[in-house]
């Protein structure tokens, strides 16, 4: 029988809850064992269903994964050769797309079916990831709903991203570690796990310079070594706390173990609306705020606000004063998920697709909710907290593909949460 979450709402939060490594970073190391002549440690691994697959797929193609205990995993290339990226595990994850340059830069083919993950994910094209692999000299084959790529060896090549992408970014950098010649990428994203990725593989060897700018360059080399690299703390989800804390409004929340500094523009948005709140070093301090007053916001590429956080940010304009305009111009059916939230009471109108208008504050109600994607799902959790009454949430596998031990820790600053 499929797990769901029982959450009785309002109850007072307060306390402390610790940030985990973060996810887009976590993801993309376990592709780069293929490339490595020698072992990756990796430290503040998020113990996610998103990282399972990954662990997956690497043993499926033959290779080792070694877990340490404490968050901490040992990945490792073995001889084996296998190009197939199995189906099953391709389907779950977006971030199988990573294993492609990998596979192809150092076996020379590679076959993958279309990645999934969510019914966000799914949709999304990979046209550009194939473009670029074409630009270095890879042929494509595009078979039905599957791909085949081949490549004698990889060229430097000069790749213009015609929209910003962050996995592409990662995927193309990383796969022209191992290019002959001098790689640069133009339009790229800026996101703070490019530039993690990018200190790990300069670590082990690689020449790149520029990531967190819009243009990269990367000078192939031979070989690659291993390393040791400490995952930097999930940014969405200090971010996601802060929202909570904010939309809860009932007590001092601490969220530890974060980075502030990557969250920008969600401070610049507090500033607007109320929230009244404390920036540490590494520590963000939420404390109960007068009144939250409505303000637009349109989803941007970082250092813009997160698309990832437009979810929650929804929620909490329900419970603001006056109207708010949200904007998602990066995925498009993120906004499908207020029609939820419309059942728990809110007042949200929908303009179009990218936009909906939310009139607040209101009071939510409990309900019986399915979770549509990773986002959505953690959002409507900060709903249900909030909310009078009780909550029954299923589809939650989608919400652990992204957060660790959610109930466990949100019970521990105060709420009504069982893991059923």
């Amino acid at each position: 029988m499929e797990s769901k979450f029982v959450i009785n709402g309002q109850k007072p939060l307060s306390g402390t809850i610790k940030v985990k490594g973060a996810k887009n970073a976590a993801l993309k190391v376990f592709p780069l064992a293929l490339m490595m002549d020698e072992p990756i440690k990796m430290i503040n691994v998020p113990d996610i269903e998103d990282c399972h697959r990954a662990q997956e797929m690497l043993v499926a193609l033959g290779h080792e994964v070694k877990d340490l205990g404490g968050s901490v995993m040992q990945i490792q290339r073995k001889s084996k050769v296998c190009v197939n990226l199995p189906a099953d595990l391709v389907n779950k994850f977006r971030a199988a797309v990573m294993f492609v340059g990998p596979l192809l830069a150092t076996c020379g083919e590679v076959y993958f079916p279309h990645p999934g993950g969510c019914v966000i994910g799914a949709t999304r094209p990979i046209d550009m990831f194939l473009d670029g692999f074409a630009k270095m000299g890879a042929k494509a084959e595009i078979l039905e709903n599957s791909y085949r790529l081949t490549a004698k060896k990889l060229r430097g090549a000069k790749i213009f991203f015609p929209k910003v992408t962050v996995t592409g970014t990662e995927s193309l950098m990383t796969t022209a570690c191992l290019a002959q010649g001098e790689t640069i990428l133009e339009n790229c994203a800026m996101e703070p796990e490019i530039s993690a990725l990018a200190d790990l593989l300069n670590r082990m060897g690689a020449k790149i310079s520029g990531a967190g700018t819009p243009t990269i360059k990367i000078t192939g080399v031979d070989k690659l070594g291993g390393g040791e690299y400490k995952i930097i703390p999930d940014r969405i989800e200090a971010g996601t706390f802060a929202i909570l804390a904010a939309a809860s409004n009932s007590g001092e929340i601490i969220i530890e173990d974060c980075e502030p500094a990557h969250l920008g523009a969600l401070w610049a948005l507090f500033d607007k609306i109320g929230v009244n709140y404390e920036l540490g070093k590494s520590s963000i301090k939420i404390k109960p705020s007068a009144k939250i007053l409505a303000e637009d916001v349109v989803t941007h590429e970082y250092p813009g606000f997160a698309t990832d956080l437009q979810s929650a940010y929804t929620v909490l304009m329900t419970q603001a004063h006056g109207s708010s305009l949200i904007h998602e111009t990066i995925y498009d059916r993120r906004l499908l998920f207020t029609d939820t939230l419309t059942q728990m009471g809110a007042d949200i109108i929908m303009a179009d697709p990218h936009r909906a208008v939310v009139n607040g504050p209101t009071k939510l109600y409990g309900r019986k909710l399915v979770i549509p994607d990773l986002r959505a799902g953690i959002a409507l959790i900060i709903a249900a907290l909030i909310a009078k009454g009780k909550t029954e949430i299923s589809n939650i596998y989608q919400i652990e593909r992204g957060y660790e031990d959610l109930a466990g820790r949100l019970k521990n600053i105060g709420a009504d949460i069982q893991k059923i």
